[in-house]
């Protein structure tokens, strides 16, 4: 184990053999929670830069809004083949949650009458603030610059610069 320091996030987390880090888990004011499988943070290996992007927009995200958004599937360890993903190999992929009006943590379609799209064109747009989104999939046509991918109807998918 080796250790990372990210402002307030001083704390020792697993190493894969590609020098990426996991995710802390449910960190108390990280603006964000863990979901995704396999668990306990297996499937959230990060590229250093997903990594630095994660902690900052969730720290810029809790102060804009009380709700923690949901962070997915990254990659496995040793970029292993992450089924049924085609991509989440090199640490820079992400699957986030949609925000739901009700706040909780728990999955939500953009069909659904719980889903919050202001909430997450909101949520998105902090991403985007941190210069450091390459792309954001997601199938609500509603929210401006986001691509459609097939599956994608209750997360994002969103791509760091490396």
């Amino acid at each position: 184990m080796h250790g990372v320091s990210h402002g307030t996030y001083d704390m020792a987390l697993p190493q894969d053999g590609r020098n990426y880090w996991m995710l802390p888990q449910n960190p108390e004011e990280g603006g964000y929670y863990n979901y995704g499988t396999p668990g306990q943070g297996a499937g959230q290996y990060c590229h250093p830069n997903l990594l630095n992007f994660l902690l900052g927009a969730g720290r810029r995200w809790a102060m804009l809004d009380h709700r923690r958004f949901g962070v997915g599937n990254i990659s496995l360890a040793d970029g292993a083949v992450f089924s049924p993903h085609r991509s989440h190999r090199n640490g820079l992929q992400v699957d986030i949650r949609p925000l739901r009006k009700d706040g909780r943590q728990a999955p939500v379609g953009y069909g659904s009458p719980d889903y919050d799209r202001e909430g997450t064109a909101r949520l998105i747009e902090c991403f985007r603030a941190t210069g450091m989104v390459r792309q954001v999939f997601f199938n609500d046509g509603r929210i401006p610059r986001v691509h459609p991918m097939a599956g994608h109807d209750d997360h994002l998918h969103i791509e760091v610069h490396a």
